[in-house]
């Protein structure tokens, strides 16, 4: 069954009440603030010398990078999506001052419903964590993602009961030469 969500008849389904919502800042209050999407939340908190301001801007700006600037912040994270899900996690991860030891990180199709562009600032994420010596394993039929491996194991030749064997494994370069690889096939013309 679908979720069923009732609008509370005192606030109007903006979930504070009008002494809170009273409060403003640069003209507005929680709600307003709360109904922005991260870009907009970016732009409104932009140009204040505030400590404040840089805080919450610096908490915003991670998860701008990881691809995710189009939510709002008051959005319920059981409307995200699996991969959205995973890019909240992993901007949290980037926003950390540092970590104590490196991790191996999994994503599962992380680049599902992503823009181009999305794409490729999440790559960068995944740079940025590579370089502060953490490792990635990715499940991914993305084929920007996958020509940017260090190692790709391709399992095929089918998905299902006909998967489930190592068809190819390597380097991008290495698995693009396959012959026998699905994905090699397609990988070639990116590599080449």
């Amino acid at each position: 069954m679908a979720d069923v969500t009732l609008k509370c008849e005192s606030c109007n389904g903006k979930r504070f009440k009008d002494d809170i919502l009273e409060v403003k800042y640069k003209g507005k209050n929680i709600f307003d603030v709360l109904e922005m999407t991260v870009n907009q939340a970016l732009e409104f908190f932009q140009g204040n010398d505030e400590k404040t301001s840089s805080r919450i801007r610096a908490r915003l700006q991670p998860l701008q990078d990881v691809g995710l600037g189009y939510i709002k912040l008051g959005q319920s994270s059981s409307t995200l999506s699996g991969g959205e899900s995973q890019r909240v996690k992993l901007a949290f991860f980037l926003q950390k001052e540092q970590a104590t030891q490196p991790h191996l990180f999994i994503f599962d199709e992380p680049t599902t419903g992503l823009h181009f562009h999305d794409i490729k600032r999440l790559l960068e994420s995944f740079n940025a964590l590579i370089n502060k010596g953490h490792s990635l394993l990715i499940v991914e039929h993305n084929l920007e993602i996958i020509k940017c491996a260090d190692w790709i194991i391709d399992l095929g030749p089918e998905g299902g009961e006909k998967g489930g064997s190592i068809v190819a494994e390597g380097t991008p370069e290495s698995v693009a030469a396959s012959q026998n690889s699905i994905t090699g096939k397609f990988l070639r013309p990116k590599i080449n």
